[in-house]
């Protein structure tokens, strides 16, 4: 491991994902607590990188926290209804990203279980990226927050010791129909862990003429 959080995030989130897997991610509202072990992410490059990445077109009102430090939330919506978060990776002024796709609830079952009145068992409460959102309660607003300040409403919390590579799955990124999408292999899991969601390759995109 780096010698704090924040230097390990200023590698490539490549690199940096499957580090993440074990970590404690914690959201505290109004309402109480909800904290979950991460069990799957997913790793997206920077600016003319990457085609699946928000950044991948330069800087913009909407992914700038990508371009600032190491260690900050990025949160957006997606089909203009849930939210996603993400940590933000490498040296500021350069962008990439770790999509938190699921995670095992630790504390705050009952909280998280009210906010996900259709998940029909435990392994399902934070599987799928928006499902994670909800169960934590983490919203846009949260956008930019620093997820190693002990202050922030949502914090990381890295692993003491990184998983060994027989218990980490490897993949390609989920509905990524760019190029690089199927053929890149930077969505990481825990072998065998219940919460991981179903992968979904992207639908095809019908031809244009």
């Amino acid at each position: 491991m780096s010698d704090s959080p924040r230097s390990l995030l200023a590698q490539p989130a490549e690199v940096v994902a499957p580090l993440l897997l074990g970590g404690i991610l914690r959201c505290r509202g109004a309402d109480g607590t909800v904290s979950l072990r991460l069990t799957e992410v997913e790793a997206y490059s920077g600016e003319g990188e990457d085609p699946g990445s928000h950044a991948h077109r330069g800087p913009s009102k909407r992914n700038a926290v990508m371009f600032g430090p190491p260690g900050h939330l990025y949160t957006y919506f997606t089909y203009g209804m849930h939210v996603c978060a993400n940590v933000v990776c490498l040296p500021e002024g350069r962008a990439a990203g770790i999509l938190f796709r699921a995670g095992e609830i630790l504390e705050g079952e009952e909280l998280a279980r009210s906010r996900r009145t259709t998940s029909r068992a435990r392994k399902d409460l934070a599987q799928g990226p928006a499902r994670l959102c909800v169960a934590l309660g983490i919203e846009l607003g949260d956008y930019g927050l620093d997820l190693f300040d002990p202050a922030s409403r949502v914090t990381l919390q890295l692993p003491e010791a990184p998983l060994g590579a027989e218990q980490v799955g490897v993949g390609p990124r989920t509905g990524i129909a760019q190029p690089g999408g199927a053929e890149t292999p930077w969505r990481f899991w825990v072998l065998g862990d219940p919460t991981v969601s179903p992968y979904k390759a992207a639908a095809p995109r019908p031809p244009r003429g």
